[in-house]
This record gives C-alpha cells, structure tokens and sequence, in this order.
C-alpha cells in the first residue's frame, strides 16, 4: 500500500542527438546498424513468460536491399492468440492492483534505457527493416518514445489526481479503473514509437495487452520488447504475436473479454474492425473502447501573402521525408499563382538535390519505401499521372526495386482540382499541386475542406493575420493538427497532440490525458460520515 502522493519527475522532450560527422552517437549508431545487418536473428512469440518459435517464418529484409535477411520471425495460429489472451487475463489481476506509481515508474526507468542502452539499438532496428534515415530514426524510436513514456506519466498523475467535490457530511471519491478484460494493439509500421505507445498507454493505466505489430515492423517491436523486459514489466502484461488479421479477428472480437481496440494503420482496415465489434457486441462483458488513428491526404496551402521559400520549404520537407510514409504528410498543396514560379523553381531543385540510398549512410536524405506491395502501389500512381492530359510530372517520376524500393520523389501539378492524386491517399514520396488565382482564396478554402475524407493533419501559410484567422475558421474540421507557417509534420508529445477526425480516426490525441481517459472505467464513491435513520424529509412536516 502506498504511504504518500508522489509526484513523478517533470517531464521534458528528449533532446534530438545531432549525429554530426565525427559525434560518438553518429560512430556507435553506424556500427550498431552494421553489427546487425551482419547478423541474424529469429524473433519469437512473446507469451506470458514464455518465448515461442512456431513452424511458420516469414524473413526480415531491409527495404533498402531486400536480397539481404535480417532473420525470421515466427507467425502466430488461432491456438497462439488464445494463449496470448489467456497470458494477458491471467496477469491482469496482480497488474490492475499494483499501485499506480510502480508501474509508472517501469515506463519511466523504461524511458531512461532508451536514453542510454538502448539508443543505438532501437534507432539502428528503425534504419534497418523501416529504412529511416539517421534523423527520422532519431526522432522517432528513440526520443518520441521517450516522451511518450515520460509524458504519459506525468499524465497519469493529473488524471488520478482530479478529484471531485465533497458536500458537508460525505467525501465523493473518484478512481480510474483498468477496463475490465484485455486491450488489443494493432500497430504500424511507419513509427516504433507509435508501436510501443499504442501498448504501453493502456498498461501503464493497468489494462493488458494482445500486441499484433506489421510484420514489417517485427524487428524493432522485438527491441521494444527486449526494452520492456529490462524496465521490468511482469509477464504477460505485454504479449507480442505476429498473426494474420482474419485469424486473430475470429478469435479476440469472439472474446467476452475482449475490452478495447488501439489501432492505427488504414481506414478501410479500421472500418471493418469497427463493423465486426458492433456486430459482436452482444458477445462482450461490456463496450470495448474503440481507438483508432488512420489515413490522411494532409494539405499545405499558401495564401498570395505567403513567403515562396518557406512555402517551398513546407513542401520539400512535409512531402518527403520518410518518403512520404507518415500520416501526417503533405500529399497536396494549393499554391496561388504571384508565386508559383518562384515555388516551383525551389521544390524542384530541392528535390533534384535529395540523395537516395541506404540509411547507412546518413547524408541520404530519400530511403526505400517500405515493401513490394507499397512500391507497385505507388508506381501505380505515378504511372497513371503520365497517361493523363490534365496533368503533369515536374520533378521524379522515377522507380526502381531491383535492389531495394526506391521511388524517386514526385511532384505532379494539376489543372484539374478534383484530379485522382489530390483525392486518393498514396501513403509515398508523391505530392500533387494545384494552382489558384489570389482572387480565388475563398473557393480555394472550400476546396481544400471538401476534397478529402481525411481531416488529419494541415499547414496554412501566409504572412497576413486576417488571411490566417479565415483559414483557421474555414478549415476548423479539416484537420486535428493544424500547422501555420510551418509544415504538416512533427507533431512532438506534449506540445501539439496528435490525431485527426473524420476518415482519418477517433481523434483521441496521443501524447496528452485524452489517449489516456480511453483505457479507464470510472468508478464514483459517496461515503456518509452519519447515515439518515427516518426516511422522512422536512418538507413532510
């Protein structure tokens, strides 16, 4: 029983490491990468205390060069996801009564091991079988993780704190309960630190988790793990088990004990989890938290007051970093006419300037997209633009995946402001632009609300207060995230919380309290210091 309140450390973001030509991060980071490229690994089901190699393997191969094998990890059955769900229930008892500064202080020692130990290790995983570059990785296995885990728990602090008002003669309590069963975590490939929050979340609030990551993603998930272990997690809070969706939809969504869904990856994807959990209801002990964050088809638009290069700039680093693969990136712009050629001369030499490569080497600001399905995907798309009389490519346009999934990055312009690439999320290194007359500002801010059925992310603009007040109205439902003078992407915990409405997901903000009130069930206590002992009220006589 604890004999205080106790107030965790101040959180504060983790500082972005340079990794400048002769640092000793940029020297460990490199020869870590290097270290596992040469080796392989076999990745187990994580199960309760048990680590499990089944008869199905699926290789693990650096986007960047897929002819080489990182290792295999085992493929879960229906028999595997039950144990996982038994593991998890099991250990849900002992977990939800532990007191809530013990397993904060787990996430928070987890924190300090990915600060040290860990760094190299997760960053290097991220390069390896995402392709991140050196600053991508940087700042997303390694410090967005960090905060997530500091901030998470100071945010633990605040909820428990509030607490209600008390009348004379009683005291009204307020506790957060875990929900009652366990919590399954789809997660994405495109960020470690998204995959191990979308865990961590609901169990640092005392809920269990059925974890299923990308199989793209299983390398550095197995790092997560490993961190997680040496922070001290009990057994079976966490159960990690790469599966195939149907087998694992016809087991956790038939489960009574089934309490909760955090997700993120496509909307179509989400959609369908939603339609079978409602489907099910009836199956439930109680109403599972549905969480989930999905596409985006972000925009960047620049009113006539704008400034062209940092306009440009919004576009060069918004659409292409990690090649495009975020949620958050800029996959359309709108660009008034007084500066498109101004714009236009800069992207284009900015893009004509990026190098593509391996990760390896850190001046290679373009990496590979993720995998074969994705490539063929984008190419798609970059194929049907050169086929169509209303539109154009003015930089890119280039593909190769004999050695690994390399798109060049691509910037089409249109004439037709419903064109296919301004409508359709591409998730790659492709943005495409339309350009409006100044006189058309206003119809331009319909446009840009009414294109999408993604309100994810967004950046305005411009250099004119009244012109970003207008925006800021006019697009008040086209994005969660919403960016002025800045690009789309970026999102740092504690400081802009990240999560988009409508096709883009439940907006449930992670990285603030919002994400965590989803994984509690209240429960209000009145306690009556001196009971009544006559029913009857004064107004009886």
């Amino acid at each position: 029983m604890s004999k205080g309140v106790f107030n965790v450390p101040v959180a504060t973001n983790e500082p972005v490491k340079s990794y400048e030509p002769g640092s000793s991060e940029r020297e460990e980071l490199l020869s870590t990468y290097q270290a596992m490229y040469n080796s392989t690994i076999d990745v187990p089901l994580f199960i309760g205390g048990e680590t499990i190699h089944t008869s199905e393997k699926i290789n693990m191969v650096p986007p960047h060069d897929h002819q080489n094998v990182l290792g295999q990890y085992s493929m879960a059955t229906a028999e595997h996801v039950n144990m996982a769900i038994d593991a998890a229930l099991e250990a849900r008892e002992e977990w939800a009564a532990m007191p809530w500064h013990q397993r904060v202080a787990i996430f928070l020692k987890a924190a300090d091991l990915l600060a040290g130990p860990f760094r190299a290790k997760i960053n290097a995983a991220t390069m390896l079988a995402q392709s991140k570059n050196v600053f991508q990785a940087e700042i997303d296995a390694a410090c967005e993780l960090i905060d997530f885990f500091k901030f998470n728990a100071e945010y633990v602090t605040q909820l428990y704190g509030e607490q209600p008002e008390s009348a004379p003669g009683m005291w009204n309590r307020l506790e957060h309960r875990p929900l009652e069963g366990f919590v399954l975590a789809i997660t994405p490939f495109n960020f470690t630190s998204i995959c191990a929050n979308l865990c961590a979340a609901p169990a640092m609030m005392g809920n269990v988790i059925v974890w299923k990551p990308a199989g793209t993603q299983v390398y550095s998930a197995k790092v997560i793990m490993d961190l997680f272990k040496a922070a001290g997690l009990p057994d079976g809070v966490i159960n990690l088990v790469p599966v195939s969706g149907p087998v694992l939809g016809e087991v956790v969504f038939n489960h009574k004990d089934f309490a909760g869904l955090h997700f993120t990856g496509s909307t179509g994807v989400f959609r369908h989890l939603w339609k079978t959990i409602g489907n099910n209801i009836e199956k439930y002990r109680s109403y599972p938290r549905i969480v989930g964050e999905t596409g985006g088809k972000d925009f960047i638009v620049a009113h006539e007051s704008a400034v062209p290069a940092e306009v440009a700039t919004g576009i060069s680093r918004g659409a292409f970093e990690y090649q495009g693969q975020k949620c958050s990136a800029a996959s359309r712009a709108y660009i008034p006419s007084n500066m498109w050629e101004e714009v236009k001369t800069q992207i284009v030499a900015d893009a004509n300037s990026f190098k593509m490569g391996s990760p390896e080497d850190p001046s290679n600001f373009i990496n590979a997209v993720i995998d074969e399905k994705a490539f063929d995907r984008i190419a798609q798309y970059i194929d049907f633009v050169k086929e169509q009389s209303d539109a154009e490519i003015i930089v890119g346009g280039g593909y190769d995946k004999s050695k690994g999934y390399f798109i060049e990055p691509t910037i089409v312009l249109t004439s037709n402001p419903k064109f296919r690439t301004l409508c359709e999320e591409i998730f790659g290194p492709v943005i495409t632009i339309y350009v409006y007359e100044p006189k058309d500002w206003k119809a331009t801010l319909e446009l840009v609300d009414n294109t999408s059925e993604y309100a994810l992310t967004g950046a305005i603009f411009s250099t004119d207060r009244y012109a970003i007040e207008e925006a800021s109205k006019a697009l008040e439902n086209a994005a969660g995230n919403f960016y002025i003078n800045d690009k789309p992407t970026g999102a740092v915990v504690g400081q802009q919380p990240f999560g988009g409405a409508r096709g883009s997901g439940t907006n449930d903000k992670a990285g603030s309290i919002l994400n965590l009130l989803r994984w509690v069930s209240p429960r209000t206590i009145k306690e009556t210091f001196v009971p009544s002992q006559n029913y009857r009220y004064p107004f009886l006589g």
